[in-house]
Order: C-alpha cells, then sequence, then structure tokens
C-alpha cells in the first residue's frame, strides 16, 4: 500500500491555548492555523477561548477580537466586514467563505480557520494571491472597444443586455471557488481557475465590448479553460451564491458554436 506523507518541515504541530477568562460561561474554542516566516518553525495550531458573550456573531469579529484582547501577533486580512471586499476569505470548518459573513453559530464545537487551500502562506490566515491576480490581469478585464463612444453620453445597454451580466458583476474575487476546484490544485500554473474564467465571461457577456473573438482565441487552450472537468465545487463554495461553473460552460459553449 502507498503511503503518502507530508514534508517533514510542513506538518501542522499543536500550538498555544490561550484559555478564557475564569467565570466565563459561553466559551467557544477557535483553532487557528499559525505560520511565522520568520521564526523558522513549522506550522502549528493554536487555540483560542473566546467568550462569545462578550464578542460579535461573526467568525471575523472573534478573530478580531482576538488580535485586539489576546494575540496581537494574529495575522489576516480585513476590510469591509459586509461581504464586498473579499478580504477575509479563508476556509472555516473546512469551508471555502468570508469570515466577515459567516455567523459562529453556524459552526458546530470547536471552529477551525485555516487559509485559503493550495496556495503559498504569506503568514498565519494570509495566502499568497500573486499568481490568481497575474491570471486575473491576462484576460484584461476592462472593456475593449475600437469604435468611438457617442459624443454626447455613454455607451448605452438594453435592459436585457444589461440583465446578461447578473450573476457576473457580483463576483469580488475572493477566490474561494478557486481555491476550492481540484483542477486548479492539479494545474494552477497553467488553468486560469473559476474566479479569473467567470471574470473572463463578464466581458465577453457584456454588449458594449468589441473583443469577443480575441478574448475567445485567448481561451481556447487545453489548459486556460479546458481543464474545468465540471466538478462543481467552485459554485458550492461561492460566498456571493454565484455559478462560475455556469460562466465556464458558456465560454466552451461559444468556442463551439463558432467552429461549426
Amino acid at each position: 500500500m502507498v503511503e503518502f506523507t507530508l514534508p517533514a518541515n510542513s506538518r501542522v504541530r499543536p500550538g498555544k491555548t490561550f484559555a478564557a477568562p475564569a467565570g466565563t460561561k459561553r466559551v467557544r474554542d477557535f483553532k487557528i492555523y499559525r505560520w511565522d516566516p520568520d521564526d523558522g518553525q513549522n506550522p502549528r495550531t493554536d487555540t483560542f477561548q473566546i467568550d462569545l458573550d462578550a464578542c460579535g456573531p461573526m467568525v471575523l469579529d472573534a478573530l478580531i477580537k482576538i488580535k485586539n484582547e489576546v494575540d496581537p501577533t494574529l495575522t489576516f486580512r480585513r476590510s469591509c466586514r459586509e461581504g464586498i471586499c473579499g478580504s477575509c476569505a479563508m476556509n472555516i470548518d473546512g469551508i471555502n467563505t468570508l469570515a466577515c459573513l459567516h455567523p459562529i453559530e453556524d459552526v458546530k464545537g470547536a471552529v477551525k480557520i485555516n487559509p485559503l487551500p493550495h496556495m503559498a502562506v504569506v503568514k498565519d490566515l494570509i495566502p499568497d494571491l500573486t499568481l490568481a491576480y497575474a491570471q486575473y490581469r491576462s484576460i484584461e478585464p476592462w472593456l475593449k472597444a475600437d469604435t468611438a463612444p457617442p459624443p454626447d453620453g455613454e455607451r448605452v445597454q438594453s435592459r436585457e443586455e444589461r440583465a446578461q451580466l447578473d450573476g457576473l458583476w457580483e463576483c469580488i474575487l475572493c477566490f474561494c471557488c478557486t481555491t476550492s476546484c481540484p483542477s486548479y490544485w492539479w494545474n494552477g500554473d497553467r488553468y486560469l481557475g473559476p474566479a479569473v474564467l467567470l471574470q473572463a465571461y463578464r466581458w465577453i457577456a457584456d454588449s458594449r465590448d468589441e473583443a469577443t473573438g480575441e478574448r475567445l482565441d485567448a481561451l481556447e487552450d487545453p489548459f486556460k479553460l479546458y481543464r474545468c472537468h465540471t466538478i462543481m465545487n467552485c459554485t458550492q463554495t461561492c460566498p456571493k451564491g454565484l455559478n462560475p461553473a455556469k460562466a465556464i460552460g458558456a465560454i466552451k459553449q461559444l468556442i463551439m458554436e463558432r467552429q461549426m
């Protein structure tokens, strides 16, 4: 039988436990992945016992409380706290989601928090998004048109044309979907992944854009697009309720139609 093991320096070891104050009645354990690139130590899981009666309802509230009151070295990204910026994307209780939108009460037992999977870690809960953003830039996510705009106004759309962008423009590039995709785990250096492909289709579907053929040419590649095997993890995990798999399928359909 084949036995797979992690490299010795990547094995997560037990970390510190930060106990709740004496007399605390409603305690919840938060088990958080910790790794500091500067200390030369293996990753560890620290346990923080938090008084839920003195904490906001969301996982991000607990993380902020831990950083402010317990361990100021805890490192994570956050900004809007409203599910708009995508900064606080992480893996909570085995699900890629946004900490600001995930209620603590939805987790049974200890709240296990890790960085987004299958990405290099900068520190603690911060993944390295350098490659993901480079892939996003590669699709040229801006309006491309050769014709001049109307001299007295904007490039207009009908209500029906505008409706084609619904389910696309709402993407906040949190990369929860991309990091849940096994195809991206295996081929992340060449496969663009669900988030970037959904963004690519957002411009293909835009009636004001005049570079559809050019965009489809750039995507018609065995790895950039066709590594998608409709596993559907992306759609299941999207915290905004979007459907990247549907967008990827639409791109494939357009490429097929122009070959007929």
